[in-house]
């Protein structure tokens, strides 16, 4: 699966556009007040891709063991200190409701736990380089 996230920003302007194959779509976040960047920041976003991994994972997985889950509550926390640092502390919480056994629903966020692909990328601390520049004087 490949994914591909663009965003483009000028005074008051901030689009994005999100792409996993051949689907693309959208988000809306507005620009800072000043006009110029997200009003979202980064370590936000971050933690957000967190939480909607851990909460798709769970319904994909669930659907693998017959578990119908009814709601799904997830809450990523963690620090970022100064400019260029690494977050520390991150943990996450979640609370799931479903159609079986207490046992089989921890058994359920654990394995998903184990499974998430953004948990482990993270985890893991894959390499990431910029590619390529492209600076145009104006």
């Amino acid at each position: 699966m490949n994914i591909i996230t663009r965003i483009e920003n000028s005074y008051g302007s901030f689009k994005i556009s999100l792409q996993t194959g051949q689907r693309v779509h959208s988000i809306d976040i507005p620009s800072k007040s000043s006009g110029f960047g997200s009003d979202v920041n980064g370590g936000e976003m971050l933690f957000l891709a967190m939480a909607v991994c851990y909460c798709n994972d769970l319904y994909r997985e669930a659907a693998k063991t017959n578990i119908e889950i009814t709601n799904v509550e997830v809450e990523v926390k963690g620090e970022f200190g100064s400019e260029g640092e690494p977050a520390k502390n991150v943990t996450y919480n979640a609370k799931v409701a479903a159609r079986a056994d207490k046992k089989e629903i921890q058994k359920l966020m654990k394995h998903t736990d184990k499974v998430a692909e953004i948990q482990n990328t993270i985890r893991n601390a894959i390499p990431v380089r910029l590619k390529n520049i492209e600076a145009i004087p104006e």
